[in-house]
């Protein structure tokens, strides 16, 4: 025991190696559970790589912890086992800093997003290298001054600031929730920010804990191993405490594995119970379409807009018409509810107009003037009732002049009419036999393929055209 306890290699530390291996592995499972099994799209943004980092910071920290405590016996030394490798960059900047920073981030969309009802002002990507500097140059300077032993451990000089430093930044985290804890959120994401806050907090505690221990009773082997022990075994158990996507992406969170229920939400209207939505009304008065009358009056008849959607979406240009579809479910919540008229309107913008806000295009980016797209992007209320009002006219506009011709002599029209006649002779629709009527899956899955569909008709019936 006296030998491993300062060399490693104790059966105690390859339990804990075990016990953060798997933890490791369920966290990886958590984490592309959604993707595997409900073939859900890999998206776009900070929707992705901000829970991708929470994975590879999980990774950093149980690593560092185990090569700084001397869990692994090693026969030589080598350069790679340095303490300021692990002790220093691993456990902090790149490990726990990196997490709470993505946590920040998290909460700072969502004070902005919910709070000030507008897009942030700093992109993701710039936010957490900004938020993650102060730990940066802590570590820089520890790494200068080298004050570590050879067991890795600081004195009391340097682990009093270490220590504030942490705290800085939980505190940072509790400010920033605070802001929005007032927020009625649809889904899981304020209960997610004071699960972290929590986290974070029982982590410091522990790692002083397991820092007071190691220093002050160097001498007693048994209490050197447990300790580290239960250092590592907290920490395995705390990665997967601390993850979460539901600030990033929060309809993912819906079909993760802490979800159990059967239902699973198809379109973000679904999600946040907007009456109708992405089904069929079967009080929709039957009655046969005028070609005459105006594109964006036909297309507020429920079947009629499934019908011209299909059709858009054979030829490869379906974007224009999901996207009047789900502006219009936005128009069906009242604009004293902004926090469900925020949600929606977020998800249209990162789903059509520009994913991460600014800098990439959307997965299913519709063809609308720059100025509409800025007015869109700069809005300073994300709720109001006409946010989208003239992207929707220019959508109209090209659909009427790139779809609607080729519509009116297509046989999804002309199988639209006929069921419609059926209809209106008292036959039902599920005795009609024709395209499926469900609705596309939406970006609740993630950013869909928004042409994987099975069709009547080949792209040849369509015009040379489209709405891209």
């Amino acid at each position: 025991m006296p030998n491993c306890a300062v060399q490693g290699g104790c059966p105690t530390d390859y339990a804990a190696v075990s016990i953060s291996i798997i933890s490791f592995i369920l966290l990886l499972v958590w984490s592309i559970f959604p993707f595997i099994v409900h073939k859900v799209p890999r998206t776009k943004g900070s929707g992705f790589w901000i829970p991708v980092i929470q994975v590879v910071a999980s990774f950093i920290i149980l690593l560092s912890i185990m090569m700084s405590n001397n869990f692994l016996k090693f026969e030589k030394r080598y350069w790679w086992q340095s303490c300021y490798l692990w002790a220093v960059w691993g456990e902090g900047p790149l490990g726990f800093g990196l997490l709470l920073s993505c946590r920040i981030t998290q909460a700072f969309q969502l004070y902005f997003i919910f709070v000030k009802r507008r897009l942030p002002l700093i992109r993701s990507f710039f936010l957490i290298p900004l938020i993650l500097f102060p730990w940066i140059v802590g570590a820089a300077i520890i790494h200068i001054k080298k004050p570590l032993s050879n067991r890795c451990h600081m004195s009391v000089q340097w682990t009093v600031p270490v220590v504030c430093l942490h705290s800085l930044y939980v505190a940072t985290l509790v400010g920033v929730t605070a802001a929005v804890h007032h927020i009625e959120f649809r889904f899981d994401e304020l209960r997610d920010l004071w699960r972290g806050i929590l986290v974070s907090s029982v982590s410091i505690v522990a790692w002083v804990t397991a820092y007071i221990l190691n220093e002050i009773h160097d001498n007693i082997s048994w209490l050197q191993v447990s300790s580290r022990f239960l250092l590592l075994v907290l920490a395995s158990i705390l990665v997967l405490a601390f993850f979460s996507i539901s600030s990033s992406q929060p309809l993912l969170s819906q079909i993760s594995l802490r979800r159990r229920e059967s239902r699973e939400f198809r379109t973000m209207g679904q999600a946040l119970g907007i009456p109708d939505s992405g089904v069929l009304v079967q009080s929709e008065p039957n009655s046969r379409i005028d070609p005459n009358e105006p594109l964006d009056k036909l297309l507020l008849n429920k079947k009629f807009r499934q019908s011209f959607m299909a059709f858009a979406d054979s030829c490869l240009a379906g974007e224009s018409v999901h996207f009047f579809d789900e502006v219009h479910e936005l128009s069906k919540i009242s604009e004293i509810d902004c926090v469900r008229r925020i949600y929606m309107a977020r998800h249209i913008i990162e789903k059509y107009i520009a994913a991460e806000y600014y800098f990439t295009g959307a997965a299913m980016e519709i063809n609308i003037s720059y100025r509409s797209k800025q007015e869109i992007l700069s809005t300073s209320d994300l709720a109001r009732a006409d946010l989208f009002h003239n992207a929707l006219n220019e959508i109209v506009q090209l659909m009427k002049m790139n779809l609607a011709k080729d519509y009116w002599s297509s046989m999804f029209f002309l199988k639209f009419q006929e069921e419609s006649d059926m209809r209106c002779n008292g036959y039902e629709l599920e005795q009609i036999t024709g395209w499926n009527y469900s609705p596309r899956l939406s970006s609740v899955h993630g950013t869909d393929d928004p042409f994987h569909q099975d069709h009547l008709l080949k792209n040849s019936e369509c015009g040379n055209d489209t709405d891209s």
